[in-house]
């Protein structure tokens, strides 16, 4: 299953770098993305799915993975408060099968 962590409260400005632990999954076979949803919206992929190791999305956001650590990584810097949102790891594998973490809150103050 999929356990996120790193979520929190951060002013506007700072940074935050939540991790998915992805316990017994191959990362090597999965393309990893971050999502996230905000009270009273629908939930949004930030960044969208990618196969890449590292990729920058926005010019704010990162996403990343450590296959040996079996852990995703999405890095923010320069957060707003419009960032605010409970934050879900989720992979998918060449079957389009996906699983989803459990959520992570990050709450930005202005």
């Amino acid at each position: 299953h999929l356990v996120e962590s790193g979520g929190g409260l951060v002013q506007t400005g700072g940074s935050l770098r939540l991790s998915c632990l992805a316990s017994g999954f191959h990362l090597d076979y999965y393309a990893i993305g971050w999502f996230r949803q905000a009270p009273g919206k629908e939930r949004e992929g930030v960044p969208c799915i990618s196969s890449s190791d590292a990729e920058s999305v926005k010019g704010r956001f990162t996403i990343s993975r450590d296959n040996a650590k079996t852990t995703v990584y999405l890095q923010m810097n320069s957060l707003k408060p419009e960032d605010a949102a409970v934050y879900y790891c989720y992979i998918r594998d060449r079957r389009n099968l996906g699983y989803w973490g459990q959520g992570t809150l990050v709450t930005v103050s202005s």
